[in-house]
């Protein structure tokens, strides 16, 4: 394609950005548009992936069929084949009238599942008798009935990882990536991020009736350097937030920072392989729960040489051996407060005569000798926190869990939001721990 005629693309459906991954995706959602193909579309959430299912369904020969938009994750379990396929009459409780599904009501049109990862297996197996032979049946039904449909699914998860947890059918997941587009993130879109910044300005300055908001050099180089983990979702509400409550209509750095969490604004070099999975400098590659076991056995690890080195000082060495001991492993001492990192002597060592052991003092620590013998009892009692310490996964996530709906007050919209995981996973979860009454 010609940039002219991506660029034509752009405007008919309100795509703003020259990023290079930007047009090479709308590329080929177009290439793809006037086949029957099954396209995924993966890329993070709040990335725009809904807008190039459309650009598919305008811009193929089923543009004058229904066009629907499903999130997969937003349906309760026991619902979501009802909603797909439709059912019978008193198929189950509630069931008052017969009622066709989305896949009976779109046929001749397309149907966008996004959040496609969070099917359930048993959905799953359905929806591929659809792709492959065009057929489905009602719940509470025998009889087999055919539709055609054009499948464009979405996902924010790496379904490759998830089909080897087995939440993901592999034959479903080559099945849907006949043509994969990835939609990138909007922090790698470079000058497009204040692109959009001044389209939304623009937009919500006529809706307030307002003059549109600006930034200074120093805070477009703010804005670009931002990580913006909600990707556009993200850049629009800050763009609003501003709009409505500045009322200097050009914004600095500082006045910026106001609507960026701190927390999400570094931009360390990382090499994203898939969802969910980083590299170290070594090149290797972890996925998020590869990095929590290393985190944690580091820890485990600092913790025993820590230890060690706390009994060969309670044993008993002389002072230049100790001295050499801590400078040795200086390591284990980062970050400690400032007492005890000029506190390089021993705590204590045996008597020369061999009875009780006795603790070692300069002629300046006289008067402390009463801290630094209930500092010793601290140090001895620090084996047996570390080791009744849990290191299991699901108790932390059960942990977590319930911290979030205690802090939301038993929300679940609201506790699985804070925990990044859908409604309907929380609820999985919930039944999983035994926590429905929570």
């Amino acid at each position: 394609m010609t940039p002219s005629e991506i660029q034509s693309i752009k405007q008919r459906f309100g795509i703003i950005g020259n990023a290079p991954t930007l047009n090479y995706a709308i590329q080929v959602a177009v290439q793809v548009a006037p086949t029957d193909m099954t396209v995924l579309i993966t890329g993070e959430s709040g990335s725009g992936k809904e807008s190039f299912s459309k650009i598919i369904h305008a811009l193929s020969p089923r543009k004058h069929g229904q066009f629907i938009a499903i999130n997969c994750g937003a349906i309760p379990e026991g619902t979501i084949d009802s909603e797909l396929f439709g059912h019978e009459k008193g198929s189950f409780t509630g069931a008052q009238e017969a009622r066709k599904g989305y896949f009976e009501v779109t046929n001749g049109g397309t149907i966008f599942l996004d959040e496609i990862g969070e099917m359930p297996l048993g959905t799953q197996a359905r929806l591929l008798r659809v792709l492959e032979n065009g057929e489905f049946i009602r719940v509470g039904s025998s009889k087999v009935q055919k539709t055609d449909v054009r499948v464009v699914a979405a996902t924010n998860v790496n379904l490759l990882d998830a089909v080897r947890e087995g939440r993901f059918r592999e034959d479903l997941y080559y099945r849907l990536n006949t043509v994969p587009i990835l939609v990138p993130p909007l922090r790698e879109r470079g000058d497009d991020i204040y692109l959009l910044f001044r389209k939304f300005a623009t937009d919500f300055a006529d809706r307030y009736r307002v003059k549109p908001v600006s930034l200074t050099p120093d805070a477009v180089q703010d804005l670009q350097r931002f990580r913006f983990p909600g990707n556009i979702r993200q850049l629009k509400n800050v763009a609003e937030q501003m709009s409505v409550l500045e009322t200097d209509r050009e914004v600095d750095a500082r006045r910026l920072r106001q609507y960026l969490p701190a927390d999400q604004s570094s931009r360390l070099p990382m090499l994203l392989h898939a969802a969910g999975a980083t590299t170290d400098g070594a090149g290797n590659t972890y996925s998020e729960r590869d990095l929590l076991y290393k985190v944690l056995f580091d820890m485990r690890r600092d913790m025993t040489d820590l230890k060690k080195l706390v009994l060969d000082m309670a044993a008993g060495q002389r002072p230049q051996e100790t001295q050499e001991m801590l400078r040795q492993n200086s390591h284990l001492f980062t970050n400690l407060p400032a007492p005890y990192e000029a506190s390089p002597r021993p705590l204590r060592q045996p008597s020369p005569d061999g009875g009780a052991t006795e603790y070692i003092f300069t002629p300046n620590d006289v008067d402390d000798a009463t801290d630094y013998e209930e500092e010793a009892q601290r140090v001895e009692d620090i084996p047996h926190e570390t080791e009744e310490e849990t290191l299991s996964l699901e108790a932390k996530e059960k942990e977590m869990i319930m911290k979030a709906l205690k802090k939301h007050h038993n929300k679940r919209k609201y506790a699985a939001h804070d925990l990044g995981i859908s409604e309907r996973t929380l609820y999985r979860k919930l039944k999983q721990y035994d926590l429905e009454q929570a």
